[in-house]
């Protein structure tokens, strides 16, 4: 199964949060399973940790890298396709990191392993 961790998602990974559902955990851990992080999440986290508006255990540079080669989860790149399919989706949500990452979800077959109730109204697969 391939899928694709929202920023949450990940974030309740690295500090083994009670948020983070079974389900979703075991979608992660489980070595058959193509699990992907995407660059767009990458640059949220970023973002909100350069605002002071996110606490981490160490620099996304240094943390993002690290949890996603101790747990063999792949980057996904920001395709032009994948830009371009995010602003074909119907208006339903307005935050373009989610926009993205649901974009990206359906571009490439993934699973989206998200608790945002917010993307119920569109086409993808989710898991939580």
């Amino acid at each position: 199964m391939k899928v694709l961790i929202d920023t949450c998602t990940f974030l309740w990974f690295v500090a083994d949060a009670p948020e983070l559902s079974a389900n979703a955990r075991a979608a992660i851990i489980n070595p058959e399973n193509e699990v992907y992080f995407s660059s767009i999440s990458a640059w949220e986290i970023s973002r909100k940790y350069a605002r002071g508006k996110l606490s981490l255990p160490s620099r996304p540079e240094t943390l993002i890298p690290e949890v996603r080669r101790n747990s063999g989860i792949a980057s996904l790149p920001l395709i032009e396709d994948d830009a371009v399919a995010a602003e074909k989706l119907p208006p339903h949500h307005n935050d373009p990191f989610d926009r993205m990452l649901i974009a990206q979800a359906l571009m490439n077959g993934m699973i989206l392993v998200s608790p945002d109730e917010a993307f119920h109204p569109y086409p993808v697969r989710l898991l939580w």
